[in-house]
Formats: C-alpha cells, structure tokens, sequence
C-alpha cells in the first residue's frame, strides 16, 4: 500500500519559517519524480516546488529565493524548507510522487498570520 504522509505544518508568523516533510512507503522512492502542491481556499491546487530523480529542482514563481526543496532517498522522504513566510502563503500542502503513477498525501495546513 502506498502511503505519503506530511509532517510539519502549523502556524507561523509573517517572516517565519517552517520545514515540511514527507514520508512515502510502498514505492520504490528513488524511482520517483517528488513535489510539493498546494491548494488555498477556494483556489486550484497549485505546483509549489518539485525535485527530480537526481535532485534537480524547479519552484513557482511565488516561492522561489524563499522555499527550498530536498529528497534524501536513503529515508524515502522529500522536505521542504520555507522561509520568509507570507500570508498568500497559507493553504494546504500536499505531497506528490509521480513516476508511471501519480500518489497524492493527504496534506498538512500552513497558516501564515499574525
């Protein structure tokens, strides 16, 4: 059974930080193409970062210079470092794996606010 689960969000003043983290099992991980998603209220789920099979990485314009991806495929897990948090920042992330098959965790909130 494949699983993706995320570990990290919370509440975060303006300026802050927070590191994401997920955790697959039932993938051959180092297989896998991983990303960041996420969806804010009432909008669309949106391509935050993504790391290829051999750690090359692509952001969206919003984060980009602030948030930082990584993989470590020795512990099948896919981190996301954010810094210089803003409110348009807050929404759900979710975890994404994508190789023959695309596998979605079930997301961790980020709120941003003072």
């Amino acid at each position: 059974q494949v699983q993706l689960v995320e570990s990290g969000g919370g509440l975060v003043q303006p300026g802050g930080s927070l590191r994401l983290s997920c955790t697959a099992s039932g993938i051959q991980f180092d297989y896998y193409l991983m990303g960041w998603y996420r969806q804010a209220p009432g909008k669309q789920r949106e391509m935050v970062a993504r790391i290829t099979t051999d750690s090359r990485t692509i952001y969206s314009n919003s984060v980009k210079g602030r948030f930082t991806i990584s993989r470590d495929n020795a512990k099948n897990t896919v981190a996301l470092q954010m810094n210089g948090l803003k409110p348009e920042d807050t929404a759900v992330y979710y975890c994404n794996a994508e190789f023959t098959t695309t596998y979605w965790g079930l997301g961790t909130q980020v709120t941003v606010s003072s």
